[in-house]
């Protein structure tokens, strides 16, 4: 093909221009979706931020991976890891409180059931007091409770209140390498998530062992959940049995999915 024929056919728009646009612009987080709708008058700003022609099914996939992996990076960037979530009052706890999970049907019936004696926390990576950690063990750590609103990435959103220890002093007595990129939870129920190590030195980051002054129920993770109120619910993991902390991308569940990675608030 020649110059002359080259220019002509990238100056064409392609046929899929719009619908490429808006799932784009779809698996960003609203404030980039904003900017992002108001600049992408064309495919052109597509090939720009992703390095490459958008002309089938594949290099389109491979751009919108690209704007994900963007977002996130931007997210990070941005994270102020001294900004605190918003706290409520008693008054305005939900009650009762919303279920959700990851499985079919979404019904609590199917939660697992965990024998609290034989519970282990096992940990593994950069971490130098690589022990398991038993329930009672881990009720006698140093407590906190705060009152916040967790927010669905389907669109609900439910204010709970969660005690348990700061995740920050507790990667502190395990000697954790808080240098590594990432934290990786492994769950008994099956599911995984990993979030960035700033996120877990942030100070409303905790694991939770409690829920509403009483023991942490089987239906919302006995017996530990990590709640990060700077992010999206699906990025606190229930019925945690694994703790890995490592300079590894492991991704998570939802994340082979598509979700944006980071999902902060």
């Amino acid at each position: 093909m020649s110059p002359a024929t080259k220019k002509t056919a990238a100056a064409k728009p392609h046929s899929d221009t719009g619908a490429v646009l808006r799932e784009a612009a779809r698996r960003l987080d609203s404030s980039t979706r904003r900017l992002f709708l108001r600049r992408a008058i064309g495919l052109g700003t597509l090939t720009l931020l992703s390095g490459c022609d958008v002309v089938d099914g594949v290099s389109a996939e491979g751009m919108l991976s690209r704007m994900s992996d963007f977002n996130d990076r931007v997210q990070a960037w941005l994270f102020n890891p001294n900004r605190l979530a918003r706290e409520y009052s008693e008054a305005d706890i939900t009650r009762p409180f919303p279920f959700n999970s990851f499985y079919v049907p979404n019904s609590p019936d199917k939660a697992p059931i965990i024998d609290r004696d034989q519970y282990r926390l096992n940990l593994t990576g950069l971490i130098e007091h690589r022990r398991d950690w038993t329930l009672a063990e881990l009720h006698a750590l140093p407590r906190v409770t705060q009152i916040t609103r967790h927010i669905c990435i389907e669109g609900w959103s439910a204010i709970g209140k969660w005690s348990g220890v700061r995740f920050s002093e507790f990667l502190r007595r395990i000697a954790a390498d808080t240098t590594a990129k990432y934290v990786t939870f492994r769950c008994d129920d099956g599911y995984a998530t990993s979030i960035d190590m700033p996120t877990a030195l942030h100070p409303q980051t905790i694991l939770a062992f409690w829920f509403d002054g009483g023991e942490l129920p089987r239906r919302y993770g006995f017996p530990m959940k990590l709640r990060v109120p700077t992010k999206l619910g699906f990025k606190n993991p229930k019925h945690i049995g694994e703790i890995e902390v490592g300079n590894d991308y492991t991704g998570g569940y939802w994340e082979t999915y598509g979700y944006n990675w980071f999902s902060g608030l």
